[in-house]
C-alpha cells in the first residue's frame, strides 16, 4: 500500500461513518416513564445517599470502579513531538478502543491545556473523584515524572504513565527471555539503553528492580554517555551517571549483550552491532523507523536476537500487551496504587506465557501454521486470548500480597 493509500484509509477511518473511535452508551434500560425515573430524577436520589454516606459505595452504583480517564497535555505524542493537547485527541482515543477491546474497560479520554506540570497535576487531582484510574499518556520527560510521583502521592486511586511503566513490563518480559534464549543472566548482562527519556529510564529501573547490576548499565542520551562527569543531567538520569571513560555510543556498545534503543532511527551502525558480545539482545523499539533496521543488523550478526516496535517484524514490542491488562488486575484489586511488585508480576506473568505451546485461535488470528517459543517469538501476541486470564490475576494477587 502506497503511503497517499494509506494515509487516505487512516483518514477515512477516523472520520467515516462518524467522527472519532469511542462513544458513551447507556448500560441500563431507558425506554419506558419508569425506567427514567430510576435513571434520573427521583429515583437517582437513593445512591446518592449512599454514597454521600459512605463514598466507598460509588463503586456499588457507578461505573467508577471500571472507567480510567485516559489523560495527556500533548507534549511527546508518538514519536511526532509537542503538537498540542487537541492534537494528541486521536491516540487518546485509540487507547481507550483497546482498553476495551482488550480488557472490558472504560475510558474517557482527555486532554489538558496546561502550561506547567503544576497546572496539568492540579486539573487530574480536581477530577480524580469521577474515575477508578490514572492512566497518564504522551507527557515529554521529565515532567512526566513529576507529575507521576505527585499524582501517586496525592490520590487514592492508581496513576499509570503507560510511557514509562507499560513500556518498561513489555521490554523487561521481552529482555527476561531474550536473555534466557542466548544463556545469559540477567544480573550478568551489560546493558545499554540509547535514550534517556520515560521509557529509557523506567526500563532500566525496572530491570534493576528485578536483578540487573546498575553498574553494569550505560544510558546514552543526545549528548552521549550518561556519566559521572557531567554536569548537565537532571535528577532522574542521574540514577545511571556512572565513573567511566566511555563517552559516545559506539564506545557502550562494544561487548554490550543488550541493546534498548528507544530514541530516534538510524542511530545505530554496523559496526556497533558487530562490536557487541557474542549471543547480543537488540530491541530497537523507535517507531516507526528503528535505531538500526534488523535486516541489516542481522546481516552483521547472525547469533542476534531482535526486536521492533512494529508489527511488520518478529518480536514486536508492543504496549498493549501490558496495560489493559495491567489495568484490569489493579481495578479488579481495587488497588490504590500500581506497585513495582506489580509490574514485576505482569513481566513474569508475560515472559512466561510466550514460553507455553500457542493455541490454534492465536495462529489462525495471524495466519500462521506455527510458532513457538525462540529467537522470533519471545512475547505473546496482542489477540492471545490466554493474556487476559494470566496477567490480571497476577497483578491483582501481587497487590494484596503487598
Amino acid at each position: 500500500m502506497s503511503q497517499a493509500d494509506l494515509k487516505k484509509k487512516a483518514l477515512d477511518y477516523h472520520r467515516l461513518p462518524k467522527p472519532g473511535k469511542l462513544s458513551v452508551e447507556s448500560s441500563k434500560p431507558c425506554s419506558t416513564q419508569g425506567d427514567l425515573s430510576l435513571a434520573y430524577t427521583p429515583g437517582v436520589a437513593q445512591p446518592v445517599l449512599e454514597i454521600a454516606k459512605d463514598p466507598v459505595k460509588a463503586y456499588d452504583y457507578t461505573n467508577k470502579g471500571n472507567l480510567v480517564a485516559v489523560i495527556t497535555d500533548g507534549t511527546a505524542i508518538l514519536g511526532l513531538g509537542n503538537l498540542g493537547p487537541l492534537a494528541a485527541k486521536p491516540v487518546m482515543e485509540g487507547k481507550g478502543v483497546l482498553f476495551k477491546q482488550f480488557a472490558g474497560i472504560d475510558v474517557y479520554d482527555i486532554e489538558v491545556n496546561a502550561e506547567t506540570p503544576q497546572d496539568f497535576i492540579k486539573v487530574v487531582e480536581a477530577i480524580a473523584p469521577t474515575f477508578g484510574g490514572i492512566n497518564l499518556e504522551d507527557i515529554a520527560a521529565p515532567h512526566c515524572f513529576e507529575i507521576e510521583q505527585a499524582l501517586t502521592e496525592r490520590l487514592d486511586i492508581p496513576v499509570f504513565h503507560d510511557d514509562q511503566h507499560g513500556t518498561a513490563t513489555i521490554i523487561c518480559a521481552g529482555l527476561i527471555n531474550s536473555l534466557h534464549l542466548q544463556g545469559k543472566k540477567l544480573e550478568l548482562a551489560r546493558i545499554v539503553c540509547l535514550g534517556a527519556g520515560a521509557a529509557g529510564i523506567a526500563s532500566m529501573r525496572l530491570l534493576v528492580a528485578m536483578g540487573a547490576k546498575p553498574e553494569n548499565i550505560l544510558m546514552v542520551d543526545r549528548q552521549g554517555v550518561i556519566h559521572a562527569g557531567r554536569s548537565d543531567l537532571n535528577v532522574y538520569k542521574q540514577l545511571f551517571a556512572h565513573t567511566t571513560d566511555r563517552r559516545t555510543l559506539s564506545d557502550a556498545m562494544r561487548g554490550a549483550d543488550v541493546l534498548v534503543g528507544v530514541s530516534g532511527p538510524d542511530l545505530v551502525t554496523r559496526d556497533m552491532v558487530g562490536s557487541m558480545a557474542d549471543r547480543p539482545v537488540i530491541f530497537a523499539l523507535s517507531n516507526p523507523d528503528p535505531e538500526i533496521h534488523p535486516d541489516t543488523a542481522k546481516s552483521v550478526r547472525q547469533d542476534l536476537i531482535m526486536a521492533t516496535g512494529r508489527s511488520d517484524f518478529p518480536n514486536q514490542v508492543n504496549n498493549v500487551l501490558g496495560f489493559p491488562f495491567i489495568f484490569r488486575g489493579v481495578l479488579d484489586a481495587r488497588a490504590r496504587h500500581v506497585t513495582r511488585d506489580m509490574l514485576i508480576a505482569a513481566v513474569h506473568a508475560l515472559a512466561m506465557l510466550a514460553r507455553e505451546p500457542v493455541p490454534r485461535d492465536v495462529l489462525a488470528a495471524y495466519g500462521l501454521e506455527h510458532l513457538e517459543f525462540g529467537p522470533d517469538y519471545i512475547l505473546p501476541k496482542p489477540f492471545d486470548t490466554r493474556l487476559i486470564e494470566r496477567i490480571p490475576p497476577a497483578v491483582a494477587a501481587a497487590w494484596h500480597d503487598s
